[in-house]
């Protein structure tokens, strides 16, 4: 898979992202407090600065109340 295709599969995961929490309503700090995470982790997280490891996807998951899977549906 090239770098680009790469770079687009994690922007878009990172919207979705966006879109869960806006979704439930929260906050960056809301979520990170919940997620246990830092929040300037979660702001670079969402803009695609940094990629997210399977744990924090599962704490976002779990803070979110939703399953993993849908931060990929769509994608």
């Amino acid at each position: 898979m090239s770098l680009a295709k790469q770079e687009q599969f994690l922007n878009r995961l990172s919207k979705r992202i966006v879109e869960l929490r806006k979704a439930k309503g929260y906050t960056q700090e809301r979520l990170a407090e919940e997620a246990d995470i830092d929040r300037v982790a979660l702001a670079n997280i969402e803009t695609g600065r940094r990629r997210p490891t399977v744990i924090t996807l599962y704490k976002l998951s779990c803070s979110l109340k939703v399953d993993v899977k849908d931060f990929f549906v769509n994608l």
